[in-house]
């Protein structure tokens, strides 16, 4: 292997190392964060903790940008805080439910009355029940609350109370955690697996500015990408085509994207356009070959 060829497999290896390393300690934040908001989630109150959020989401975009994904960075940062916010308020739901569990105590309880939320449009109303035990004595804690009309008053229930009248009483199939646990898990596991989507983007991204630097490079990178495989004569073909039945813009030019001709050279195209009585502009394209009838400046043939 010639020293060039090792050294440009090192520099290779280099990037591919740090980008995984750096995507292990985006991912390492990220479930930092969400251990680290469920925490304090009950300490802050719901400005501070939206400003959090904000800052988390800012870093995120800087970190992912340092992953190569830069076009998509934004986008991801969001998708992973709100995936993130998502998981934490599902715990927190969870918490609830399994501390019940754990030092509630199951009743027989009997219904004495019954509330709706006041009507707010389309909005579900929940319904709110005050509880006595066989002996007259009130549950304690707050009403038990479901989301839909459920019971009636003289309705017999066995609930799960909470002794220190914190939470409120729920039945047994209430209680029951396991959905908020895998929903929370689910939400986690979507926000890291964000990072590990950008992680591939930003290394396919780089290849593909790899592939453009060296000789030929584009060319090669937009077959690689596309599957195109077509020969300089049918892509100059493509071209005639392209300027026969593309409509003009309100400039009168017809714009083509040079991409899809990755063997044709701006020159050549020039060329073929002035053969069809067009002319091609040579400035002003931002990414695109210009071509009209009248032009600011010309494009020298090939």
């Amino acid at each position: 292997m010639s020293g060039g060829a090792q050294a440009e497999d090192e520099a290779r290896k280099r990037r591919t190392r740090y980008p995984a390393l750096l995507a292990v300690g985006i991912g390492c934040y990220v479930f930092a964060v969400i251990a680290g908001m469920f925490l304090l989630a009950d300490g802050f109150g719901p400005v501070l903790q939206v400003s959090l959020w904000i800052v988390h989401g800012t870093l995120l975009i800087v970190l992912i940008r340092k992953l190569g994904a830069r076009e998509s960075s934004t986008y991801a940062a969001l998708f992973i805080v709100i995936t993130s916010a998502m998981s934490v308020y599902v715990i927190g739901m969870a918490r609830d439910d399994l501390t019940l569990q754990q030092r509630g105590e199951k009743v027989t309880a009997t219904v004495v009355k019954e509330r709706l939320d006041p009507a707010q449009g389309r909005k579900g109303r929940h319904s709110y029940y005050t509880l006595e035990r066989q002996d007259g004595t009130r549950i304690p804690g707050p009403e038990m609350e479901t989301t839909s009309d459920l019971y009636d008053v003289g309705q017999v229930l066995t609930v799960i109370e909470d002794p220190e009248g914190e939470l409120r009483p729920q039945t047994p199939g209430q209680a029951d955690a396991t959905a908020e646990q895998l929903g929370a898990g689910a939400l986690a596991l979507a926000a890291l697996g964000s990072v590990g989507w950008m992680t591939w983007r930003g290394s396919d991204a780089a290849r593909r500015r790899d592939a453009q630097k060296r000789p030929g490079g584009a060319r090669k990178a937009y077959k690689t990408v596309t599957g195109d495989h077509s020969t300089q004569e049918e892509q100059e073909e493509k071209l005639r085509e392209a300027l026969r039945t593309y409509p003009a813009d309100r400039r009168g030019y017809i714009k083509v994207h040079p991409g899809e001709y990755p063997d044709v050279t701006q020159q050549r195209a020039a060329r073929i356009a002035w053969e069809m009585g067009l002319r091609a502009e040579a400035v002003g394209n931002r990414g695109s070959w210009r071509f009209g009838e009248t032009v600011i400046e010309e494009v020298p043939q090939d």
